[in-house]
C-alpha cells in the first residue's frame, strides 16, 4: 500500500501545480480576471476534491492488482459512484463560500468516467511495475515512454478541464456578470487547456530526467 500512498501523492502535487498555473494564467484573461474573486475560492477547493477522488481510484487500483484481474467495467463504475461521497464534502464546504454550486451528474458523469477509467489503467501498470520492485520514477518510466507519459497527463488535465468547466456554471456571479456565464465558462475551459498542454511536457521531463541516487524514491 506504501506504493499506492506514493504514487497518489505524486498525484497531489501534479493536479496542484496545475491549479496553480491555471490561476496565474486566469488573471491574465480579461472576462476571467473580472469573475476571478468568484471563481477561486471553488477552484480551490475543486483541486482538493479531485486530488481526493484520485487517491481513491488509485488505492482501489492498488487493491484489485493484489486481489487479482477483475473487470474495469465493475470497478469503474463503482468508483464513479464514491466519488459522489467527495462531492458532498465538496458541496459542504463551499457552502461557507458566496458560492452556489450544483453538480449536474447527466453532464459530469460521463467526463468523469473517462477520467477514472484513464488513471485506473495508468496506476495499475505503475503499480504493477512498482511490485516488481522499482522505486516509483523508475515504475512510470517502465510503464510508459517520456512522451506517452505527456499524452497521458494532457488527457487527464483536459478532462479534469471538462469537468470544471461544468462547476463553474454554477457559482453564483454579480449580475453585471451573469450574462457572460457560458463566455466565462467556456474561457476557463480554454485557459485550463492551454495550460496544460506545455505543463504536461515540463513534468514529464522533470520524471524522465535521468536518475541518481539521492532522487531515488
Amino acid at each position: 500500500m506504501k506504493a499506492a500512498h506514493s504514487l497518489a501523492r505524486l498525484n497531489g502535487r501534479i493536479l496542484n501545480a496545475y491549479s496553480r498555473h491555471t490561476t496565474t494564467a486566469l488573471r491574465a484573461a480579461l472576462p476571467l480576471r473580472l469573475a476571478l474573486p468568484h471563481l477561486e475560492p471553488a477552484l480551490a477547493l475543486n483541486v482538493d476534491k479531485e486530488v481526493k477522488k484520485d487517491r481513491l481510484v488509485i488505492l482501489r487500483a492498488w487493491e484489485v492488482m493484489k486481489a487479482g484481474p477483475s473487470d474495469s467495467n465493475e470497478v469503474v463504475p463503482q468508483l464513479l459512484q464514491a466519488t459522489k461521497e467527495i462531492d458532498r464534502q465538496f458541496l459542504a464546504r463551499v457552502g461557507a463560500f458566496p458560492v452556489d454550486i450544483v453538480i449536474r451528474y447527466e453532464e459530469i458523469a460521463p467526463v468523469r468516467t473517462r477520467r477514472i477509467q484513464l488513471l485506473y489503467d495508468a496506476a495499475l501498470k505503475i503499480l504493477a511495475a512498482r511490485d516488481r520492485g522499482l522505486h516509483l520514477r523508475g515504475a512510470m518510466q517502465a510503464s510508459f515512454s517520456r512522451d506517452e507519459f505527456a499524452q497521458l497527463l494532457d488527457r487527464l488535465f483536459r478532462l479534469y478541464a471538462d469537468e470544471t468547466r461544468y462547476i463553474s456554471r454554477s457559482v453564483r456571479l454579480p449580475a453585471l456578470l451573469v450574462p457572460l456565464r457560458e463566455l466565462i465558462a467556456q474561457e476557463l475551459l480554454n485557459v485550463m487547456i492551454r495550460v496544460a498542454h506545455p505543463l504536461s511536457g515540463e513534468i514529464a521531463d522533470l520524471i524522465y530526467e535521468p536518475m541518481t541516487p539521492a532522487r531515488n524514491e
